[in-house]
């Protein structure tokens, strides 16, 4: 079997207007993200070039959380597939998004879609 690193930015969590009802569009809700790309090392990693930045990765997911999606699922497959298209090394990417407070009368909770894909 070949051997993996995976990059974990975990519990980040975005204000964005993610949402299918008018009300989630215009007043906005937070979000919680966690993000795990990962891919085959060489024998050894010295340099930032050699690995997924997650700086970087960081601030993609940033600016995609900056554009409304109606569903969460959307946001998930089209995320992942940005993700791979900046970093053609990455393997397979395991994403989450969970929304903190769901506009669901008298739910406690929160609402979570989880996506993987190989590559």
């Amino acid at each position: 079997m070949k051997e993996t690193i995976t990059i974990k930015l975990n519990r980040l969590h975005f204000f964005a207007h993610h949402g299918l009802y008018p009300e989630e569009k215009k007043v906005g809700a937070e979000f919680e993200v966690n993000l795990f790309v990962s891919f085959y090392p060489s024998d050894k990693i010295t340099a930032l070039d050699e690995t997924i930045n997650y700086e970087k990765l960081y601030r993609l997911l940033k600016e995609e959380m900056q554009k409304p999606r109606e569903l969460l699922e959307t946001f998930v497959m089209e995320v992942t597939q940005v993700i791979h298209l900046s970093f053609p090394s990455v393997k397979k990417i395991e994403i989450s998004i969970s929304k903190l407070q769901a506009p669901i009368a008298g739910f406690i909770g929160n609402v979570t879609v989880e996506y993987s894909k190989e590559f």
